[in-house]
């Protein structure tokens, strides 16, 4: 059994029958000698009788079988099956229809699109998108021109990219270089019932929000920007971004002006895939970027997410289901989500 696993949250989210625990650890009951799904309809054992196991294959070394009602195996093949069509994806220079990738993992296609839906929180043909944009992003940090990432990516023509490819982060391919040299950037201090919030933009988009911090934080992440109070125009820019940490959850598509490594900006597009009210694990995210092994990698670039809320680093959890670390404090982190929940309900 590992020691991984927070017992208290795996226990929690198998009482309440949690789906976003399908995957992350089974459940194995010794008076029946079977492990299960945590959303195993079935009814519950005891606690005394519980224990977990990070995978189904760990659960049958000692000795369980699996459910013939939840089939936890199932899950595992699942997940094995889209991580196959990834990297199809991945590898293929323009991407496989639907058809074909079902076809390849051994899936009706109705049925994988589905799966594939349920684990990563996107359709197939929304993965291919986001994976074209992220190949368009690490060509232009190649130091490609904009047209030479455009089509080296994959996209039929410039107009394509502009609709499918720099509107998914809303940003311009312009760079964060120098500290922020020859930019201006503007900034205000809104008032949320999480605390007071920097939000600061430049003529392009939102570059920073930030929960306790003021433009002296601002000036010493940009300095060689300038920095000016705002006007009307942030205001009302501010505005709906105050309204997005009171009512997170809603399709917002505020203008942003943000810019990583190739890694951090394609963590950040797999964080907007994750439906509001849902978390993934960092594993998860890794995964979901098409760097698997990148776990702590992924980390540390949700730490680096310089506009949180916009791009949700909250809906990021423990393997465990545990809330885990946020750069604002975690009790933050617990009120968006349940804001979430509430309005998905």
């Amino acid at each position: 059994m590992s020691d991984t696993i927070d017992h208290q949250s795996a226990w929690a989210a198998f009482a309440a029958r949690d789906r976003q625990a399908d995957g992350r650890f089974v459940v194995a009951v010794r008076t029946t000698g079977i492990y299960c799904k945590p959303s195993c309809p079935a009814r519950h054992p005891r606690r005394e009788n519980v224990s977990f196991y990070p995978d189904p294959a760990q659960a049958r070394a000692a000795g369980f079988r699996a459910c013939l009602r939840c089939r936890p195996d199932d899950e595992a093949r699942d997940r094995v099956a889209v991580a196959g069509a990834i990297a199809l994806m991945e590898a293929a220079e323009t991407g496989p229809g639907l058809e074909d990738l079902a076809a390849a993992v051994g899936y009706a296609p109705h049925h994988f699109h589905r799966l594939f839906k349920r684990a990563t929180g996107v359709t197939p043909a929304a993965w291919a998108r986001a994976l074209k944009s992220r190949r368009a992003a690490e060509a232009l940090s190649e130091g490609a021109t904009i047209t030479q990432a455009i089509y080296e990516a994959g996209y039929s023509s410039p107009s394509r990219f502009y609709a499918h490819g720099a509107q998914r982060l809303g940003m311009a391919p312009s760079a964060w270089v120098r500290g922020g040299a020859g930019v201006t950037i503007r900034w205000t201090i809104a008032t949320t019932s999480l605390g007071p919030m920097l939000v600061a933009a430049t003529e392009r988009g939102i570059c920073r929000i930030a929960f306790d911090e003021n433009d002296s934080a601002l000036r010493a992440r940009f300095p060689a920007a300038e920095i000016a109070a705002g006007g009307e125009s942030l205001a009302a820019l501010a505005a709906q971004v105050v309204a997005a940490v009171e009512r997170p959850g809603r399709d917002l598509t505020l203008p942003l002006d943000v810019r990583g490594t190739a890694f951090q900006e394609a963590i950040w597009q797999a964080l907007r895939t994750i439906p509001p009210g849902e978390t993934r694990s960092y594993a998860d995210l890794a995964a979901l970027a098409g760097r698997p092994g990148a776990v702590r990698a992924a980390g540390s670039a949700c730490g680096a997410n310089h506009v949180p809320v916009l791009i949700p680093c909250h809906r990021v959890t423990r393997a465990d289901g545990a809330i885990g670390g946020y750069a604002f404090g975690a009790e933050r982190k617990q009120i968006l989500l349940d804001r979430e929940r509430d309005r998905a309900e």
